[in-house]
């Protein structure tokens, strides 16, 4: 009952009713764009190689643009930026949706498209981390909430990869045509990011100390960091290798599409289900241990899959499997809000969702071109399982930057201010 009322505090924090709904909402796309854009290109090439390639390029260009994105958001406030690329996303997906229409010919205007709606993608999930940093930071009296809020935040977005496949399936299967749900992907995204945006709490800009300290390499220079972001990339070069497995797994036996983005809500449902549980503990061990043994977890989980032989024994190993991956994100966000500077909090988490955009950019590049060779569908398994381990093995490291980053700062904390729980 103790963790149960962790959860009903967090609810009860000021804008926590907006930013668990809405936030859901204004992050649909992020579930729907890249599985709804894989087969809308994939569907007008032929090719899981073209369209891996394509949401490559959707993610990439993201990655790109992010932390620029992050440190302006430290500047001026998250909401104009959030506001301006809310209107600027759904116009670059309507782009895409007409350069479709010239058929493989126009191939290279669907990537330019993709490029522009992937760098234009409002960096919603950032600012609300950032949200709930500031909303649990030393001296408010909710810092004790932060491990419950950052589980119940990483949790209850993997409603984003279970309802987002799930209604790319809805689409396909009613529509047979990918490009009704990249439109509603679009409105859902207008719509929830302009409602986030005007929340009181995105208002937060930095100080003059903040903007004279957020110059060059920024949260990047932080002990710890770098290491944290080599392994935020392993764990997302497997998520972009399922994100092309499960698809090309569906459709090699005869499931259809649309069996892709069921098999991919499962997992995010396995996910969220086990970020739940997550929450209600109090684990001893150190972060960075926590964390290393959750991405070897993820790993083994994927050597799993590769054995299974059918799409229904895939779909409940996917349940088990993904249990670990939003332990596996808490731990991390938890991470950044101890090691990255305060005063460069939106950029430290723009950076971690640029890193794991890229790693699950490569994933799914990569996985597409396994995936397209004679055999190679087993082997896509392994290599992201392979990846997640390296991962594992740089954040446990005893005597490495993550670890000794997450025991100054364990030590710092240790000192908070008086008004904060023990």
């Amino acid at each position: 009952m103790t963790a149960l009322r962790q959860y009903l505090r967090v609810w009860q924090l000021p804008g926590a009713k907006v930013l668990f709904p809405v936030g859901i909402i204004a992050r649909l796309g992020i579930g729907m764009t890249p599985l709804a854009l894989l087969l809308l290109v994939e569907q007008t090439t032929g090719r899981y190689a073209s369209a891996g390639l394509a949401g490559g390029l959707f993610a990439l260009s993201g990655a790109a643009v992010s932390p620029f994105a992050g440190r302006l958001a430290d500047r001026i406030g998250a909401g104009p930026i959030l506001l301006a690329t809310a209107v600027l996303h759904p116009l670059a997906l309507a782009g895409l949706l007409l350069a479709s229409r010239g058929g493989a010919d126009a191939l290279g205007w669907m990537f330019v498209a993709t490029a522009m709606a992937g760098a234009t993608y409002p960096p919603s999930t950032a600012a609300i981390r950032r949200a709930w940093t500031d909303m649990t930071a030393p001296g408010t009296g909710h810092h004790d909430l932060r491990p419950a809020a950052m589980a119940a935040e990483t949790s209850l977005f993997e409603l984003v990869f279970v309802l987002g496949p799930m209604l790319v399936a809805a689409f396909m299967v009613l529509t047979g045509d990918p490009a009704a749900a990249l439109i509603s992907a679009a409105v859902a995204t207008l719509v929830g990011t302009a409602w986030v945006a005007r929340l009181p709490v995105m208002r937060h800009r930095g100080t003059v100390d903040t903007i004279a300290a957020a110059k060059g390499l920024g949260p990047l220079r932080a002990a710890g960091f770098p290491v944290l972001l080599v392994c935020a990339g392993a764990l997302g070069v497997g998520f972009g290798s399922a994100g092309v497995i499960a698809p090309a797994y569906a459709a090699m036996h005869g499931g259809g599409e649309s069996l892709g983005g069921v098999l991919l809500g499962i997992w995010g449902f396995g996910s969220a289900v086990g970020g739940i549980w997550f929450g209600t503990r109090r684990p001893v061990m150190a972060l960075y241990r926590q964390f290393a043994w959750l991405l070897a977890a993820v790993s083994a989980s994927f050597v799993v899959l590769a054995l299974m032989p059918d799409p229904y024994w895939l779909g409940v190993a996917l349940v088990f499997g993904g249990a670990a991956i939003a332990p596996a994100l808490t731990v991390e966000n938890n991470l950044v809000g101890r090691i990255a500077p305060d005063g460069m909090m939106n950029e430290a988490y723009t950076w971690l969702i640029t890193v794991s955009v890229a790693g699950n950019a490569a994933g799914g590049a990569i996985a597409g071109v396994i995936v397209d060779q004679p055999g190679g569908l087993p082997w896509s398994f392994l290599f992201a399982a392979g990846v997640l381990l390296l991962g594992a093995v740089v954040a446990a490291l005893p005597r490495g930057p993550l670890a000794r980053a997450d025991r100054h700062a364990g030590e710092r904390l240790s000192t908070a201010p008086a008004g904060d729980p023990a």
